[in-house]
């Protein structure tokens, strides 16, 4: 074999660990997706629900508030009472009438305030314990979610870790000239970077080379690119069967030419 064949065989060797790494590196930006779309759904949930709870610790405060002012007050007209046969004249009893009818009053708005507050209680109290069943169910699948996530992009990770020892290891069969050409191209086009060529068309951008280009890459004498998309390129007659790198999810624009 060739030193030109050769060198095209260990570029598209170098091309398939390539594909790996970029499918799996997809994966692990795509794989929080699913579960940053939960976090917001039970975002939303644990909002409502604090508002809830907010809301309730506000209407017991004003209970307990009410409750401890119509105490208060029920004592003081109780004792008014017991002093009533005390007084010793006429206007001070009819002042301590007035007063205990105003306390009286008071604590039957107070009684009705404290009748509205406990129905309102019981309203918000029904609003919450009918979200604490989607809450609950919700916080447990995300806690699933973001556990098996995790062991995902662990896996992920070792996974990408060999593959980068490969890579490397490929790396070093391919000349550092021809490595450099091709990082450089990596680095500023879409994967993948080597492609072949069948009845004249480039697989990458499958737009026809020119027929002068096509002459010389036949001659199989050099690595020649693209002269439309400037991937590297070989043709595919040059082998029994054709290296063709792993296939890789193409740019929606090549998805259609093809």
């Amino acid at each position: 074999m060739s030193l030109y064949l050769k060198q095209i065989e260990q570029l598209v060797a170098l091309q398939r660990v390539d594909d790996e790494i970029l499918v799996i590196a997809r994966e692990l930006q795509d794989a929080p997706n699913e579960v940053r779309g939960l976090q917001e759904r039970f975002n939303v949930l644990d909002d409502q629900r604090n508002r809830f709870i907010e809301k309730i610790d506000h209407l017991k405060e004003q209970e307990k508030r009410l409750g401890g002012e119509i105490e208060n007050d029920a004592l003081k007209v109780k004792k008014s009472k017991s002093k009533l046969m005390l007084v010793g004249n006429t206007k001070e009893y009819h002042a301590m009438m007035r007063e205990m009818d105003n306390l009286e009053k008071v604590n039957r708005l107070r009684e009705e305030e404290k009748l509205a507050l406990a129905e309102e209680l019981t309203r918000q109290t029904a609003g919450l314990e009918d979200l604490e069943a989607s809450y609950n169910e919700l916080k447990a699948d995300l806690e699933t979610k973001k556990a098996s996530l995790q062991e995902r992009i662990d896996e992920a990770n070792k996974v990408i870790a060999k593959l980068n020892v490969k890579r490397e290891s490929a790396c070093h069969e391919v000349p550092a000239p021809i490595l450099s050409r091709y990082e450089f191209i990596r680095e500023r086009l879409d994967n993948p970077v080597i492609v072949s060529v069948e009845e004249g068309v480039c697989n990458g951008c499958h737009i026809a080379i020119p027929p002068q280009s096509f002459i010389e890459l036949q001659k199989g004498h050099q690595i020649l690119s693209c002269p439309n998309c400037q991937r590297l390129i070989y043709w595919c007659e040059h082998f029994s069967e054709c290296p063709a790198p792993a296939q890789v999810a193409a740019p929606a624009e090549e998805t259609e030419e093809a």
